[in-house]
């Protein structure tokens, strides 16, 4: 997890971990944060486990801690945060040691996790969807009832 660890402390991932910090500082609901980035992380840990898959977890973290690193441009530009993400990953992914090949699966990752094509495939694009969408505990959120998820994408219940 050496690599994983690199961009923890990556001088451009603190610096895009800020400015969703400063973005979001007045958001009530769920918040792009390294709290919902191990969330992500650990639940497609679990689901590469359950599922037989052979995604080795430095690709999974590196996908979980980047995918949303660019929505702070989202709300500066409105550019979609998966694009925005997609765009700063690569210099972080290349100077913390990923090959180009991984770096390649990390960003097709990070660009699909909105992508409801994309759910139900057994490659990093659908558990990390599946782990973004499933990461928010929506059951215990005390801005639930004003969120404009709809209701069946809400996590109502807790399953991992």
């Amino acid at each position: 997890m050496e690599r994983v660890n690199n961009i923890l402390h990556h001088t451009l991932y603190k610096e895009y971990l800020e400015k969703n910090m400063t973005a979001e500082e007045g958001r009530r609901f769920c918040r792009h944060d390294m709290g919902h980035f191990l969330d992500v992380a650990r639940l497609s840990v679990i689901f590469c486990l359950k599922e037989g898959l052979f995604i080795p977890e430095e690709l999974i973290y590196a996908a979980a801690l980047l995918h949303d690193i660019g929505r702070w441009q989202q709300y500066e530009d409105k550019t979609p945060h998966e694009k925005a993400s997609a765009l700063l990953a690569p210099r972080i992914l290349s100077e913390c040691g990923f090959t180009a090949e991984e770096s390649e699966q990390v960003i097709s990752a990070i660009r699909h996790h909105r992508d409801e094509a994309v759910r139900d495939e057994k490659s990093l694009d659908g558990i990390l969807y599946r782990a973004d969408k499933m990461s928010r505990s929506c059951f215990c959120c005390a801005a639930e009832r004003e969120c404009d998820w709809k209701g069946d994408k809400k996590n109502l219940r807790l399953r991992y």
